[in-house]
């Protein structure tokens, strides 16, 4: 989808330009010609052949040559075949390339966690505590039971306030507690900030 950026910043530059934007509204009215449209914008002739050339290259016009005069109209059809062709969710989303989908993660990451692996301090926005909390859960293997003295043991490897981090996981649903007994779930069964599942 990379290849539909260039069309997109066409697409967008085009209609960045007032000028480009009232020929379109003009041609949406009714078919009209180079001179009308330029006598009506206060345009040279070239200019405006110049901006409805930009225009009809994205297909937004089409022209009828009649003689020595060229008609433009709006092409309704066109805006919807490049909505569907480049503006959809996947394509826009495409558009980024390759972005290390860990990148965001290693930034809060690097924000929070000192050099020897200590929290400088649980982070205050939900979301970026998510992230956090799940590095902390590398600590606890999967299918594996703790005594809650264990549990904030591993937690206090980290930073002092377990009470509060266990807490949290629990919260998340990233611990389970059953009689003071602690196992990590799976990470389908874990909870996003909003407290909605993953």
């Amino acid at each position: 989808m990379a290849s539909d950026l260039p069309t997109l910043l066409r697409f967008f530059k085009a209609l960045a330009d007032e000028s480009r934007l009232r020929l379109l509204s003009l041609v949406a009215q009714r078919e009209r010609s180079v001179q009308e449209l330029a006598m009506l914008l206060a345009l040279k002739e070239p200019t405006a052949s110049h901006h409805l050339a930009m225009l009809k290259s994205l297909g937004l016009v089409r022209v009828r040559q009649d003689g020595n005069t060229r008609w433009y109209r709006f092409e309704p059809g066109s805006l919807a075949g490049l909505a569907r062709s480049v503006l959809g969710d996947e394509q826009i989303a495409a558009l980024v390339g390759d972005v290390p989908p860990a990148a965001w993660d290693d930034h809060v990451l690097g924000a929070f966690v000192l050099p020897d692996g200590t929290l400088k301090t649980i982070p205050a926005s939900r979301k970026k505590r998510r992230i956090v909390l799940a590095w902390m859960l590398r600590d606890f293997e999967a299918g594996r039971r703790y005594p809650e003295a264990e549990v904030n043991a591993l937690i206090q490897r980290r930073h002092w306030d377990s009470a509060t981090l266990r807490r949290e996981m629990i919260g998340y649903h990233m611990l389970a507690r059953e009689h003071g007994i602690y196992w990590r779930l799976d990470e389908s069964e874990w909870r996003d900030e909003s407290g909605q599942a993953a």
